[in-house]
């Protein structure tokens, strides 16, 4: 079989085969780990992250990331019945778009559906299964790579090209910042994240007995179709009140609004091993969701059984279905502005 390069420059000490697309496309899995021994690992298909490892106090490393083994294990996991997203960033929109139409510019635009009548994170083949290019690797303090992808104009029945950059960076702080930029050549809209699965008992673990909390007073009200009614809820003093530390609930996948932009949107902490993670974002809202279940039919890193409480998710976005609610923030990205997103997880071994 032809391997087929990407366009950047490879060279050994900065990359490994991870795996081949089936068209004999080459997919490269980077390294990168700060003094303090953060490790993260990061592949091209999807830019997705399938190792965070945090040190300990006593000196031990954590894998706070659920993931696969090998790149047939994360298209595959594409066709399981409630596909994970594993890892993965999301795009060109998180979230859902009902009934997979929106208007923009008066112009109506039907997208392709893969959530019964709905278009979910990006449609059929989002970003989350597209090879990604390495643009740069910087080694040192604060160590990041930087990935970009450009999705062409009617990809999914999205409007205009769209020109993405991500840089992961490992701060000296053990901080995972994320940082994602695009550019379009025509008006469209755009809402990405980053979806990996947080369990810092470690990846084989489950999330049940870790503590949550989200800094937010209010959340959208959904259909049962996890549609956003346009309607905002009041959350205090009720189960999806999270101001104060409760233990992850065993069902949950639901936005809420961050109203404090200057403060942390939510903190998961593991008393076992006295870890605890802070998400910092600028974004509107947070979704989050407790999961990461394969149903048995792919096994993860390590030949880990994944289940429906095997990680929770931080999902830092605009709000799912925006563009079809005028009172939302807004998704659309003009031509020649910058969509510019930072989100940081900030990891303490306390």
């Amino acid at each position: 079989m032809e391997i087929k390069h990407n366009s950047q420059i490879i060279t050994p000490s900065e990359a490994n085969l991870f795996g081949l697309m089936p068209d004999g496309t080459a997919i490269y899995a980077y390294e990168l780990s700060n003094k303090n021994g953060m490790f993260l690992k990061v592949i091209t298909f999807g830019a997705t992250i399938t190792e965070l490892k945090m040190p300990l106090k006593n000196g031990e490393l954590v894998d706070v990331v659920l993931g696969f083994d090998n790149l047939e294990s994360y298209m595959q996991s594409f066709h399981l019945v409630s596909p994970p997203y594993m890892g993965a960033t999301v795009g060109r929109f998180a979230g859902r778009i009902h009934n997979s139409t929106f208007c923009l510019n008066r112009q109506k635009f039907i997208l392709n559906k893969n959530n019964n009548e709905n278009a979910l994170h990006g449609g059929i083949i989002g970003f989350s299964q597209r090879v990604w290019t390495v643009k740069n690797v910087h080694s040192g303090d604060n160590p990041a790579i930087t990935l970009s992808y450009t999705s062409p104009a009617g990809e999914e029945n999205y409007p205009g090209e769209l020109a993405v950059e991500l840089k992961y960076t490992l701060s000296e702080e053990n901080e995972l910042k994320i940082e994602y930029s695009a550019k379009t050549s025509e008006d469209t809209v755009v809402n990405l994240t980053h979806h990996s699965y947080f369990n810092l008992d470690g990846h084989s673990s489950n999330v049940a007995d870790q503590e949550l909390i989200i800094n937010a007073n209010r959340m959208l009200e959904t259909s049962a179709e996890n549609i956003p009614t346009g309607r905002f809820l009041q959350i205090e003093n009720t189960a999806f009140d999270f101001l104060t530390a409760k233990k992850c609930p065993s069902v949950i996948d639901n936005t809420f609004v961050l109203d404090r932009k200057e403060e942390f949107a939510a903190s998961l902490f593991n008393k076992k091993n006295n870890l605890k993670m802070t998400v910092y974002t600028d974004q509107p809202g947070v979704h989050i969701y407790v999961g990461g279940n394969c149903f048995n039919a792919i096994k993860g890193k390590e030949n880990a059984h994944y289940h429906p409480l095997s990680g929770i998710c931080f999902e830092t976005q605009n709000y799912p279905d925006a563009p079809n609610n005028r009172h939302f923030p807004s998704a659309i990205l003009k031509k020649d502005s910058v969509y510019a997103h930072n989100t940081t997880y900030k990891f303490q071994s306390i």
